[in-house]
């Protein structure tokens, strides 16, 4: 007897959900065990960036999340707000010695554990970048959004801002392909050795990453191994 073509899309559907909710449940508890074991650190670095740069402590800006739906995302502040007076304009000028050593370590990220817990970001997945870049993407490019994006991701233990936009998008999308626990597992822990290693940092002539204005004549690039293994000048960070 032939099977209601409805029962086989609802149980494609719920094949195709169950990695997502195991992903989102080992998300929720990971972060939420993280902010705890990490509340002295976050007090420290609280206290730290109080004392060398004021208040406001967090740094909050808008990121597009999946399906290019924006949200607040908060990391700690690493730079001195803009002032003509003083000189204060480029991000090269505004970051301090303290905000370099945050971003070295990726401390500054640690508020981000609470966007996690939010549903606005997974651990891994494709970084969030700015809402102005949605229009700028390539169809290919576009596919980023198909997830939630990441604390870290695929792009950064393949080099981080040392990689073009071009190869960082395409690593997104790779990600998007092929990711599963065992990819996540492996990009955690090629996170921590970066973190380390302290590369990757800024992409050349930049203190971060230079702003992502499209890609000209793109085209589809090639196929081969797909397994993974706003600031004032349009960067992000």
């Amino acid at each position: 007897m032939p099977v209601p073509g409805g029962l086989v899309d609802a149980d494609l559907s719920l094949r195709r959900s169950s990695p997502q909710r195991s992903k989102r449940i080992i998300d929720v508890v990971v972060a939420a065990v993280a902010l705890i074991l990490a509340t002295p650190l976050l007090i420290m670095v609280a206290v730290l960036v109080t004392v060398g740069l004021g208040r406001p402590v967090l740094f909050r800006q808008c990121r597009a999340g999946r399906h290019g739906e924006p949200f607040e995302m908060v990391k700690f502040r690493t730079m001195r707000p803009p002032n003509l007076r003083l000189g204060l304009l480029g991000d090269r000028d505004r970051l301090t010695p303290l905000g370099r050593w945050l971003r070295a370590t990726s401390l500054d990220e640690l508020p981000t554990l609470w966007n996690v817990l939010r549903g606005d970001m997974s651990l891994v997945g494709p970084r969030p970048l700015l809402p102005e870049y949605l229009s700028r993407y390539s169809p290919h490019q576009a596919r980023r959004h198909e997830v939630r994006p990441g604390v870290t991701g695929l792009a950064q233990v393949r080099g981080r801002n040392s990689l073009s936009w071009e190869e960082k998008l395409d690593f997104d999308v790779r990600y998007v392909d092929s990711h599963n626990l065992r990819v996540d597992l492996k990009i955690i822990a090629g996170t921590v050795r970066t973190v380390l290693r302290r590369e990757g940092i800024s992409a050349a002539g930049s203190v971060t990453a230079p702003e992502f204005l499209g890609t000209p004549r793109w085209s589809p690039p090639p196929r081969g191994n797909s397994e993974p293994m706003r600031t004032r000048s349009g960067g992000v960070r």
